[in-house]
């Protein structure tokens, strides 16, 4: 598989050193100077990643992230000069996988590149056979672990790499407490910009879309972090 990046942002020498850089590590890149030549972009390159500036003209890139959330092949990180939670929380609810902030360094950017990359690639790999996969089961939603396909009934859910490897996690385990440090560790792999906040947007993300509106399944533990509700009898083959 081609390693595609599509680079976004208005500023041209960001996007010639960031250009620069991913060339060098083998990656092959596109650019975009605003959101709607970026959306036009995605169409025709079809990249794994997107380094995703937020202020743009015609479409800046919380318009974008939001343009894409339900896209599972392409992972997102957002670049701004913003250094506010607030601003980070809006990028990660509009469905962005990473965040950094300007200024900072071009080895940290490749590394999360790097990271995003192998989760987007592996998410997107059909399994080999599959009928001997496992699943795991709590009620009505099913989690088929080779496929990395979540059902609730018989609707199909559409989750970003990350929502699918933190609900697998905690359904894995159920009964078992994370803490949000622990999870984030587990399912982000590395010190991430958007702190232990990421982990309860992710949470809420996924207790909305697979209906758990009364916190039954993935239930908080106060001052600690998550666990998910045990199973009735027979939850998992």
């Amino acid at each position: 598989m081609n390693r595609k990046v599509l680079v976004v942002d208005d500023e041209s020498s960001i996007v010639s050193a960031i250009s620069y850089a991913l060339r060098r590590e083998g990656y092959e890149v596109e650019t975009a100077s605003d959101g709607e030549e970026a959306l036009e972009k995605v169409a025709l390159f079809h990249p794994q990643v997107m380094i995703l500036d937020v202020m743009m003209p015609k479409l800046d890139g919380y318009g974008v992230c939001r343009r894409l959330e339900d896209r599972e092949d392409i992972g997102i990180i957002l670049l701004t000069v913003k250094n506010e939670l607030v601003d980070k929380i809006v990028g990660l609810e509009m469905g962005a996988d990473d965040y950094m902030t300007k200024p900072f360094e071009i080895r940290e950017l490749l590394a999360r590149v790097k990271a995003l990359m192998r989760r987007v690639e592996k998410s997107n790999t059909p399994p080999q056979d599959d009928s001997k996969s496992q699943a795991i089961v709590n009620g009505t939603l099913r989690i088929h672990v080779a496929h990395r396909t979540v059902t609730v009934g018989e609707e199909k859910l559409d989750l970003t790499p990350k929502e699918f490897d933190l609900l697998t996690i905690l359904m894995s385990n159920p009964e078992r407490v994370y803490t949000r440090d622990d999870l984030l560790d587990r399912v982000w792999g590395m010190e991430y910009a958007g702190g232990t906040r990421t982990v309860d947007i992710h949470i809420q993300r996924l207790r909305k879309k697979i209906g758990d509106t009364d916190q039954q399944l993935l239930q908080t533990v106060y001052g600690i972090g998550y666990k998910a509700a045990a199973p009735e009898a027979g939850g998992a083959v």
